[in-house]
């Protein structure tokens, strides 16, 4: 839940910069179904192969959520390795039954409970309109769509801010507890299981890679010299908002670049300069907007524009002063921030 409102908060910015002061739980479902899509796939572990247990009840029980992905992939999927943009596509009709499943799980199980400390509840993150006795029947109308019912998820005096600005050390700290505490229930160890369930690879991106050298005139996106296929040289997708700050896979977020370049930039912020060039092939109805656009229909890619922006105001323009941009190799720049802004305005 609380990875789910770090997300929203960067996803749900203004075009300042300042995230939003209410999110809903249909908003947080989706998000929840999003961050346990891959989980909710088989891990092979010596001669065993299974979906990990994340639930810390009987040997056999799973986390209801973890239960319901998989059936909605056994029944209207089937292959595991689809992702779940494109699952969204395929079965919509049963993916909004998954996330009313969902939203219930949440309204009655963490969103009430998950601010309690010592027996004692204390809202510093949020505030709900229900509490822990609330009742399934309670919901059922909404749920049709035949009676209201206040979803909102009213966030504290400016905990969006904070969670913005912490998402760079609490993301890693949410991974690294979370992979321990799946780990302990499996009886595994901890080396390959963050990768699993939070690594970038899951989603490869080669369907997308020759279509993005095409719209990149056959050139990496941050040097701009070719990309012929030399070692050190060869052609690499790239997460322009880094899968380290924001795990997304939009269209929008992906560049071409050398290897050499992908290498040394890693989970670095690019430079001002590097920022508007990926600004301007995002300006709609741009020649490369619109080919961006298309080659996600013609490979049932995640669309994402408006969230790839909101992500990248909320982090850029965060930022303290002085903080060091990647340039080119081992080269990097203090922020700046009248650049960044104009860039992301």
């Amino acid at each position: 839940v609380l990875l789910g409102l770090i997300d929203l908060c960067l996803e749900n910015t203004t075009a300042s910069g300042a995230p939003p002061d209410s999110l809903t739980t249909p908003q947080l479902a989706e998000k929840v179904i999003e961050i346990y899509w891959p989980q909710a796939t088989v891990f092979a572990a010596g001669r065993s192969a299974r979906v990990l247990k994340q639930n810390a009840g009987r040997p056999d029980s799973q986390a209801r959520i973890v239960s319901d992905i998989q059936r909605f992939r056994d029944r209207h999927i089937g292959d595991p390795t689809v992702p779940l943009a494109q699952a969204r596509r395929k079965a919509s009709k049963a993916f909004q039954r998954l996330v009313r499943s969902v939203e219930w799980k949440l309204i009655e199980m963490p969103l009430p409970r998950l601010q309690i400390i010592g027996g004692q509840e204390d809202p510093f993150l949020y505030t709900i309109g229900w509490d822990q006795s609330i009742q399934r029947s309670e919901v059922r109308g909404y749920e049709k769509g035949e009676a209201s019912f206040d979803n909102r998820i009213l966030l504290r005096p400016n905990v969006g801010e904070y969670l913005v600005q912490l998402n760079g050390l609490l993301r890693p700290l949410i991974h690294r507890q979370w992979a321990a505490m799946v780990a302990q229930l499996n009886r595994l160890e901890e080396a390959r299981l963050e990768r699993f369930l939070f690594g970038a690879e899951r989603v490869p991106t080669q369907a997308v890679r020759p279509g993005l050298r095409e719209i990149q005139n056959d050139r990496c996106f941050y040097c701009d010299g070719r990309l012929p296929d030399a070692a050190g040289r060869r052609a690499e997708v790239d997460h322009f908002v880094p899968w380290a700050r924001h795990p997304n896979n939009a269209i929008e977020n992906l560049v071409v670049s050398h290897e050499r370049c992908n290498g040394y930039k890693r989970d670095f912020l690019a430079a001002a300069q590097h920022v508007a060039a990926w600004r301007r092939r995002l300006e709609p109805g741009s020649a490369i907007a619109l080919q961006l656009v298309q080659l996600a229909e013609d490979k049932a890619w995640e669309r994402g524009q408006d969230r790839s922006l909101s992500v990248a105001r909320a982090i850029y323009l965060h930022l303290p002063d002085g903080y060091k941009l990647w340039v080119r190799g081992r080269d990097f720049d203090d922020l700046d921030r009248e650049a960044v802004t104009d860039a992301l305005a």
